[in-house]
């Protein structure tokens, strides 16, 4: 069943309103199914409850997300972080929506103006009605079905961000398909400990299911692996593929980079310049990892990474740029070409 994942800064309230609430730890979730014309249909609110004081979680629900909601209940740095963190996750679809307190007043030309200065013109602005968001956000769907069944069909690519062992079960791990489809029995690769393992059973929305595609999150029970090849960053793909005797060829779908290239595209808002010797964090499908800035000239720069950052083969997604002592702490989003 298509699902769509949605990025939410804004309240607990408004989610609500879409949404039935489903999971609350620092992310938390809200899921919405309706009955389509091919089966059901689900939206995925992800809402980090934590932002503006944690930003990584944020990140995250931006790797995972197509769409995005804003909610302006004022004009202030936050808000400008949050315009700049979409724009650069190139998140071009989402809904704007003013809710000024009561007593409050949020200028809608202003509002409006800073989306379009930040790189968000395309974003449309609504109501706190949820029947209306959600008619809104099922469009949206409708809008980039050709993109959403094109990902389903890529290399196999999934962060995890939870696991343990369940009696009876065993060892479950579970994330966010960022892309490709896992199916009961495949092999997969965990990365970066190049361990292995298959899938004894997957599960969606609490439900068994005999696969999973990119916009699922699933839990996969894994025959054969072990719980000290999992941790935090870790990536679920397939194995790659040679085979003489068929003459197949097959790489594993993302390439591991210690040090990288790095041609950043800076904010509009950001003004800070990256020198020699800056700290930064690279945020990608869900990975948040350190690096050190070597050699500048002009906007590329060579990256030595503290751990392995990987990035897909085919098709990488935006990778965004951020530093923890900067105002916003979002610097941008980068190309990295493997050093």
């Amino acid at each position: 069943m298509p699902v769509l994942n949605i990025a939410m800064i804004g309240s607990d309230e408004l989610a609500r309103e879409i949404a039935k609430p489903t999971d609350q730890r620092d992310v938390h979730t809200y899921v919405h199914k309706e009955s389509g014309s091919d089966g059901p249909r689900i939206l995925s609110l992800i809402r980090p409850a934590k932002y503006p004081e944690r930003l990584r979680p944020f990140l995250n629900a931006l790797s995972a997300a197509r769409v995005g909601i804003i909610e302006v209940s004022g004009i202030d740095a936050t808000l400008g972080e949050a315009l700049v963190a979409f724009a650069s996750a190139n998140i071009t679809k989402g809904i704007g929506i003013i809710n000024a307190p009561d007593g409050g007043w949020v200028d809608e030309d202003q509002v409006k103006m800073l989306f379009k200065q930040a790189g968000l013109g395309e974003w449309s602005f609504g109501s706190t009605d949820g029947i209306d968001l959600r008619n809104s956000l099922y469009q949206y769907m409708d809008d980039i079905a050709d993109e959403l069944s094109a990902n389903a069909k890529a290399p196999l690519v999934i962060p995890v961000d939870q696991y343990f062992n369940v009696k009876g079960i065993g060892l479950v791990a579970i994330g966010y398909v960022q892309s490709g489809t896992v199916n009961v029995h495949d092999e997969v690769f965990l990365l970066p400990s190049n361990g292995t393992g298959s899938a004894k059973s997957l599960q969606v929305m609490d439900d068994d299911v005999p696969s999973a595609t990119a916009g699922d999150r699933v839990g996969l029970a894994l025959r054969g692996a072990k719980e000290d090849h999992l941790g935090s960053g870790t990536l679920l793909v397939h194995p790659a593929v040679e085979d003489k005797k068929t003459n197949t060829s097959v790489p594993l779908a993302v390439v591991a980079h210690e040090r990288s290239t790095m041609k950043l595209s800076r904010s509009p808002f950001q003004k800070r310049v990256l020198a020699e010797g800056d700290v930064v964090h690279a945020s990608v499908d869900l990975q948040f990892v350190v690096g050190r800035i070597g050699a500048v000239n002009g906007d590329e720069m060579d990256v030595t990474w503290e751990s392995p950052l990987y990035i897909r083969r085919e098709n990488p997604e935006a990778t965004l740029i951020a530093q923890l002592d900067s105002k916003p702490r979002i610097m941008g989003n980068a190309v990295l070409t493997l050093k």
